[in-house]
C-alpha cells in the first residue's frame, strides 16, 4: 500500500519511473523500446551517421543461416534489455556460449565458439519469451514485434568493449551521467553531473578503481542526449565514444523497473528533483 501511495504522489527517482510505467503509454514509449523502430527516430532526431552499422533484422531466427556476417558481430532481441550475445577474437578463451534456455544474459565468446546453429537456436528461444511480464511489469516490451537484430561490434582504440555512457534526461536537459566499464570482465559504475563532477554515488556496482576520465566528445554526447530526450518528461540516453565518433546504443524509459539501486539512499531523491511528472501523459507532451 505504501509503494502505490508513493506511485501515486512520486517524490524519488525511483517512484517516478513507477509512476510513468503505469501512466505513460504513449506510442513514443514504446519506439523508444524497440531495438529496430527507435533507429528511424534517431535518424530523424539526429542524423543516421549515429546509428551503428546493421547487418540483419529478422523475425524468423532461420534467416540467419543465410546472412553474410563478419567475423565479430552483436547479435540481440529487438523485444527486451539484458541479453546480447557479442562475438570476436578479443572474447575470453573460455568463454562459451549459454545453452539456449538461459540465454537471456549477455555473452562475450570467439567466434570459433558460435557456430551458426548455436546462435540460431539461442536467438529462437529469445524470440519465445515475453519480456517485462515479471514483477516490474515493463508492458512496452509486449506492445513491438518479437525480431532478431544483428549490428556492428563497436570497439574502443585497444579493439576492445568500450565504456557504455548513460545520460539521464529530464525535460530535454541531462542533468546526470553514468559510466558503465567492463561490461564482459569486471564491472564498474561511477555517476557524475552532465558537468563531469564525480558524485560519490554507488548503483550496485563498485566504482572504477581510477575516477573514468571526461569523455573528448563530452559536449557532443550531452547536446545528442538531449535532442533524443526533447519529446518526453524524462529517458535515459545511451551512447558510446569511439575515435572521435559519437554511437547510439539505446533509450530506456524505465531503467531498472523501478528499482534502481542508490548509496547513499538520498541520490534516490537527487535524480528525481529535476524531474516532474506530468498530471497526465498526453500524445503532445
Amino acid at each position: 500500500m505504501a509503494r502505490l501511495w508513493r506511485t501515486r504522489h512520486p517524490r524519488t527517482f525511483r517512484d517516478k519511473v513507477r509512476y510513468k510505467m503505469l501512466r505513460d503509454h504513449r506510442a513514443l514509449v514504446v519506439t523508444f523500446a524497440d531495438k529496430v523502430a527507435v533507429r528511424d527516430y534517431v535518424t530523424e532526431a539526429i542524423g543516421a551517421e549515429y546509428l551503428p552499422r546493421v547487418y540483419a533484422v529478422v523475425d524468423d531466427p532461420d534467416e540467419l543461416h543465410d546472412v553474410c556476417l563478419p567475423d565479430a558481430y552483436v547479435a540481440k532481441p529487438t523485444h527486451g534489455s539484458g541479453a546480447a550475445i557479442v562475438i570476436s577474437d578479443r572474447a575470453p578463451i573460455d568463454a562459451r556460449l549459454p545453452r539456449a534456455q538461459h540465454s537471456w544474459v549477455y555473452r562475450h565468446v570467439r567466434p570459433e565458439f558460435a557456430s551458426r546453429d548455436e546462435v540460431v537456436e539461442i536467438a529462437r528461444h529469445w524470440l519465445s519469451q515475453l519480456y517485462g511480464q515479471g514483477p516490474n511489469r515493463e508492458w512496452v516490451y509486449g506492445q513491438m514485434p518479437r525480431r532478431v537484430i544483428v549490428e556492428e561490434l563497436l570497439s574502443d582504440a585497444g579493439g576492445g568493449i568500450p565504456d557504455d555512457y548513460k545520460f539521464f534526461v529530464f525535460h530535454g536537459t541531462c542533468h546526470f551521467v553514468q559510466v558503465d566499464g567492463g561490461r564482459f570482465g569486471r564491472r564498474t559504475q561511477d555517476f557524475f553531473r552532465s558537468d563531469w563532477q564525480h558524485l560519490p554515488l554507488s548503483g550496485g556496482m563498485p566504482r572504477a578503481e581510477r575516477v573514468p576520465a571526461k569523455p573528448a566528445l563530452l559536449g557532443e554526447m550531452v547536446a545528442v542526449a538531449e535532442r533524443l530526450g526533447a519529446d518526453t518528461d524524462f529517458v535515459r540516453v545511451d551512447l558510446y565514444e569511439l575515435g572521435g565518433r559519437v554511437v547510439f546504443g539505446e533509450l530506456t524509459s524505465f531503467p531498472a523497473g523501478g528499482d534502481s539501486p542508490f548509496d547513499p539512499e538520498y541520490f534516490d531523491e537527487e535524480f528525481g528533483r529535476p524531474w516532474t511528472v506530468p498530471r497526465r501523459y498526453r500524445s503532445s507532451l
